[in-house]
C-alpha cells in the first residue's frame, strides 16, 4: 500500500533538524515529492488538524510571470520591432503598412520610439518609411530575464512598462513553512471524533486519541427567511417573459370600469360573470367620470347590432351598466387597454406584452378558495397569427417553467376564438390539471379599437397559484399558504379548485 501525501511530507521533514533553523517550504517539498502544492497543502491542514504533530507558518511571497500575451512577445518579438523587420526600405502607404505583423498594437510605439517615419505629404497618400537603420528589441530582453528568474535585477520602471502593457503579471505565491511539532511522528494516526456507546461500555475511549473540540467554529447558518414559492414562481415568470421578448403592461389600477373589464372584451352586458355573485362592484365611487366616447360608440354597435362580419348579441346594450365601477375580475382588462393604446397609433407594429398582478372574484371562502389571487396574462399582436403559433409559445413558455406536460383542450371564451384550455400533469394528485385558458382575439373586440383587419391578437392567462402548485409538488390551497411562511402571508395566497 503506497503511503499517502501526509506520511510522505512526514517522512521527508523527519529528515530536516529540529529547531527553528530546520523545517521545508511547501513550495520545494511538493516540487521535490513531484506533488501539486494544493495537494500538499491540504495533508498539511489535515496534519494540523491532528495536534502539535507538525508547526505550519503561513508565508506569502510575490514573483513576476510571463502573460500569454508576454510568452508569445519572448517567442516572436514585439509587435514594434516585428513592424519595423516587415516595413519594406522604400516604405508603404500607410493603409498597407497597418496590415503588417504587430501593426496594430506597435505602430504607435515604433512612432514614439522614433524607428518609423510617416510622410503625409507622399504621392498617393501618407506613406511609412523607417528612420533608422536598425532597432534592438529591448522589450523581449526583459521579458527573457524574467524568464531566466532575473526579474529582480530589471528596473522597476521597465517592469512596471511590462505589467503596463499585460506581459507581465505580478503573482502572490502563498505558502507555508513547516517545522516538527511536540507530537511530531511519521505514523499519522486517525483521531477519534465521535464518542460512541460502545466506546463507553467497554472503556476503550481511554486508550483512544479524540481530535480537539473546536469552540470557535461557527455553526450551521439557521434554516430560515425563506422566500415564499409564489414569490418564486412570479420571478422565474417574469425573467421567463423578459427572455422571450414580452413588455411588462401596467396594470396599477385595482379598480376598473365594467366597460374595460367586460364591453370592451365582448362579454355582453346580461352575462353571469358580471353578476353581483360573482363580482365585486364598488358604491363609492360607483360609475367611471370618463370613457373614450368614440370607441365606446363602436363597443355599442357591435353588441347590439353586431358588425365586422358578425350578428352581435341582439340586446339594448346601456352606458350606465358600462360606468359601473368594480376590482376587476382579470388582468384582460389592462390588455384591452394596452391594445387601444396601440389601435391609436398612426402605424401598427408586432407587440408582445405581459402582465402578472392581483384579480378579484366575489367567492365563498373556504379552505380551497378565496376572494383574491394572482393572474398571469400574455399577449402577442401581430400579422397572420395562428393558433400553431400559440401552442408553441405556450409550450416554450412553461418548458422554459419545468412544466414540460401539457395538453390543449377546445373551449369556449366570449371574447377569443378559436380558445384552449391547457392542462398540465400534477405529480402530487396523479392526474391531468388545468393550468390556464388561451384563445385567438375575436375581430368584435379587435376591429373596433382601430387595429387594422389583418392582424391577430393570441392570448392566454393561468393563475400564479396552478404553476407554482405543480412545480413545487403542492397538493391544496392549505399547503401553499404554509408553506415555509407565516400565516399572515395568507393574503397572497390563491383562487385555486386543484383538490375541489
Amino acid at each position: 500500500m503506497s503511503p499517502s501525501v501526509a506520511e510522505l511530507l512526514l517522512q521527508r521533514l523527519e529528515r530536516e533538524p529540529p529547531g527553528p533553523g530546520g523545517g521545508l517550504c511547501s513550495l520545494e517539498a511538493a516540487a521535490a515529492l513531484g506533488l501539486d502544492h494544493q495537494t500538499l497543502v491540504g495533508a498539511v491542514k489535515s496534519l494540523q488538524a491532528l495536534g502539535e504533530v507538525i508547526e505550519a507558518e503561513a508565508r506569502a511571497a510575490t514573483r513576476w510571470e510571463l502573460s500569454e500575451e508576454g510568452a508569445e512577445v519572448l517567442r516572436a518579438g514585439s509587435p514594434e520591432v516585428r513592424l519595423f523587420r516587415s516595413l519594406p526600405p522604400e516604405g508603404l502607404p500607410h493603409s498597407d503598412a497597418m496590415k503588417l505583423p504587430g501593426a496594430q498594437v506597435g505602430f504607435s510605439k515604433a512612432m514614439a520610439n522614433k524607428w518609423l517615419r510617416l510622410d503625409k505629404a507622399a504621392p498617393g497618400g501618407p506613406r511609412v518609411f523607417r528612420a533608422v537603420e536598425a532597432v534592438q528589441d529591448a522589450v523581449q530582453d526583459g521579458l527573457r530575464r524574467v524568464q531566466e528568474g532575473d526579474a529582480a535585477a530589471l528596473p522597476e520602471r521597465e517592469r512596471n512598462e511590462l505589467k503596463r502593457r499585460k506581459l507581465l503579471l505580478e503573482v502572490t505565491l502563498k505558502s507555508y513553512w513547516i517545522r516538527k511539532g511536540r507530537a511530531f511522528s511519521t505514523a499519522v494516526a486517525r483521531q477519534e471524533t465521535d464518542l460512541t456507546p460502545e466506546m463507553i461500555a467497554t472503556g476503550s475511549w481511554r486508550q483512544l486519541p479524540f481530535k480537539p473540540y473546536n469552540f470557535s467554529a461557527l455553526g450551521l447558518p439557521p434554516s430560515c427567511g425563506h422566500l415564499h414559492p409564489l414569490l418564486k414562481v412570479r420571478s422565474q415568470l417574469r425573467q421567463i417573459f423578459l427572455e422571450m421578448g414580452f413588455t411588462e403592461m401596467p396594470t396599477d389600477n385595482f379598480v376598473e370600469s365594467s366597460f374595460w373589464n367586460f364591453d370592451a372584451l365582448f362579454q355582453p352586458q346580461q352575462h353571469p360573470a358580471r353578476d353581483q355573485h360573482d363580482t365585486f362592484f364598488l358604491q363609492d365611487p360607483a360609475e367611471a367620470p370618463e370613457l373614450p366616447a368614440s370607441y365606446m360608440a363602436k363597443v355599442k354597435k357591435v353588441h347590439s347590432q353586431g358588425g365586422y362580419g358578425s350578428q352581435g348579441y341582439k340586446y339594448e346594450w346601456k352606458v350606465e351598466e358600462a360606468r359601473k365601477n368594480l376590482l376587476r375580475t382579470h388582468t384582460t382588462s389592462a390588455s384591452a387597454r394596452a391594445l387601444y393604446h396601440l389601435a391609436c397609433q398612426e402605424k401598427f407594429t408586432p407587440v408582445k406584452y405581459f402582465s402578472i398582478d392581483r384579480v378579484f372574484r366575489n367567492e365563498s371562502l373556504d379552505a380551497t378558495h378565496l376572494a383574491e389571487f394572482h393572474q398571469v396574462e400574455g399577449v402577442v399582436a401581430d400579422r397572420g397569427l395562428t393558433l400553431g403559433h400559440l401552442m408553441g409559445t405556450l409550450r416554450e413558455f412553461f418548458t422554459k417553467l419545468g412544466i414540460t406536460k401539457l395538453r390543449f383542450k377546445p373551449a369556449y371564451n366570449p371574447y377569443t376564438e378559436p380558445s384552449m384550455e391547457v392542462f398540465s400533469y400534477h405529480e402530487g394528485l396523479k392526474k391531468w390539471v388545468e393550468v390556464g385558458n388561451s384563445g385567438v382575439f375575436r375581430p368584435e373586440l379587435l376591429l373596433p379599437m382601430g387595429l387594422p383587419e389583418n392582424v391577430s391578437v393570441i392570448a392566454w392567462g393561468l393563475s400564479l397559484e396552478r404553476p407554482t402548485m405543480i412545480k413545487y409538488g403542492i397538493n391544496n390551497i392549505r399547503e401553499l399558504v404554509g408553506h415555509r411562511v407565516n400565516l399572515q402571508m395568507v393574503y397572497d395566497s390563491p383562487l385555486c379548485r386543484l383538490d375541489t
